[in-house]
């Protein structure tokens, strides 16, 4: 199993990106999908989760401005970030739980982190 991330890039404060986090190879479902970030010099944290069903949860520094969907036929999830600040800086990073095989258990995956920088 591999998450491919990618989208992302260099951009002025107020602008947008939209990210993207594709899962391939022996898949059998997806429960939650989710993307972090990573700022120079500090830790990993949270952006937002979304879970099979569509329902979505947000870090309060981002909410109103970032959307998190998904399209489950293509294993695919989505992060369309508006009105981006300088502190949105950083690696962004998407994880999915998947499970592999019908009566396996759920394991957690890395994509390989997007850099996605705004300038002021």
């Amino acid at each position: 199993v591999q998450l491919q991330a990618s989208g992302g890039g260099l951009v002025q404060a107020g602008g947008s990106l939209r990210l993207s986090c594709a899962a391939s190879g022996s898949i059998f479902s997806i429960n939650d999908m989710g993307w972090y970030r990573q700022a120079p010099g500090q830790q990993r944290e949270w952006v937002a989760t979304i879970n099979s069903s569509g329902s979505t949860n947000y870090a309060d520094s981002v909410k109103g401005r970032f959307t998190i969907s998904r399209d489950n036929g293509k294993n695919t999830a989505y992060l369309q970030m508006n009105s981006l600040k300088p502190e949105d800086t950083g690696v962004y990073y998407c994880h999915a739980d998947i499970r592999v095989k019908l009566g396996y258990g759920l394991y957690g995956y890395w994509g390989q982190g997007t850099l996605v920088t705004v300038s002021s």
